[in-house]
Formats: structure tokens, sequence, C-alpha cells
């Protein structure tokens, strides 16, 4: 089990409950669709997840342990990488490079082995011709590939993506599509594009008046 969360509940200020006893479990192999209409608070479940928003009520439990306090939700945040929805709050460095390089810094490497892990995921991801480019010039369906190898360069166990088609072109999509279909992590995925869903997930969760309900994965 890599996350168990029950009977989630929160509620936002002017908004009312936007979560009312969600539930659900993660397990190795999964690749889970989250849907349901804007507003629905599945952005926000994605971040109760990471302990980026404490829940009113409820638990999560991660990798093994329950998880209730900043500090326990640390070493989730390594293991579990998120996309987010809007490429430019996850890219901040001057260069490509630059970034990626970033989350293994933080985690000890050295500037070198920081470089061989960019090299080798730019290679892997057929994107080494934006190595050195910069990164506030590049365009949108790139930045988006860019935000992916920056959260696979901290070797998660578990990817969370937040709406990863939004504004990308066709080709863009087509190219995301087939790099996550290779990729061996564990998924949990919120879009609302039917056809990118069909390709990546195999189990689907519908929240719906805050609480989740299985549906089946469309295609």
């Amino acid at each position: 089990m890599l996350f168990k969360l029950d009977n989630i509940h929160h509620t936002w200020p002017r908004r009312g409950a936007i979560l009312n006893g969600a539930g659900f479990q993660l397990n190795t192999g999964d690749r889970l669709a989250i849907t349901g209409h804007n507003g629905a608070g599945k952005s926000t479940l994605l971040k109760v997840m990471l302990g980026l928003i404490i829940p009113d009520q409820g638990t999560v439990e991660a990798f093994g342990g329950l998880r209730t306090c900043e500090a326990d939700f640390h070493d989730v945040r390594r293991r579990a990488g998120l996309v987010f929805q809007d490429p430019d709050d996850q890219l901040f460095c001057p260069t490509v490079a630059d970034d990626i390089a970033f989350g293994p810094l933080n985690l000890g490497k050295s500037r070198d082995e920081a470089l061989v892990i960019v090299d080798r995921l730019l290679s892997d991801l057929d994107l080494m011709y934006l190595r050195d480019a910069i990164t506030h010039r590049l365009s949108g369906g790139e930045k988006r590939l860019v935000t992916l190898a920056c959260v696979l360069a901290m070797d998660p166990e578990v990817l969370i993506l937040d709406e990863p088609t939004n504004a990308l072109d066709e080709e863009n999509e087509a190219r995301l599509t087939e790099i996550l279909q290779t990729l061996p992590q564990s998924i949990v995925l919120v879009s609302h594009d039917k056809y990118f869903r069909s390709k990546i997930a195999n189990r689907s969760l519908r929240l719906k008046e805050g609480q989740l309900h299985e549906e089946a994965v469309a295609n």
C-alpha cells in the first residue's frame, strides 16, 4: 500500500465543504484517474496526499506510516512527486539543466552527480536539445515536459499529475502520453481529457459531493 486516505473532510472559507468523507487506496502498479467537475476538490485532494493541505478531519497513510504533521510529510514529498497544473509554478531556475538538477542537489548529490542525472533523463525523454535552454522562453508544451523531468529527477515511487495536458498541443500531448506509458511509477492522475485518461489509467474514481466513487475507465 502506497497511500491510504480515509474519511477526508475539508472546508474552504466562502466555498463551504469541498471534501466530505473522501477516501481511497493506492497500491503498487495502480494508475489511478480522479475525475469530477471543476471545483469538485480534485486538486485539494492531491495536496492532502502530500501534506500541503491538512484536512479538517480524516487520516493520511503513506508508504506504510500514518502522517499527521508537517515533519511526517517530508519523506512523502521525496517519494511522491507532484507535477503542478501550471508549469510556471514549478520552474524557477535560469536554464532547463539547472531546474532538473535542483531536486537532486537538495537531496545531497554533488553538482557532477546531479548533472549525470540531468543528462540521463533528458536523453531518456528525448529532450537533450533543451538542456541549456532558457526556461522562461520554452513553449507551454516544452515547460510541461521539463516539469515532468524535474519530478523524475527525484526518483519518486509515485507520480501525481494535476491536469498535465492543459495547454498542450497534439504533438506534445502524444509525447507526454508516450513517456508516461513507459514509466514504472504508480500514478495518480487528475485530468478532464477522457482520451488521455484512457491511455494512462487502469482505475478511475469520480469525486462527487465530496466523496469518491468507483467508475469505469474511459476508453
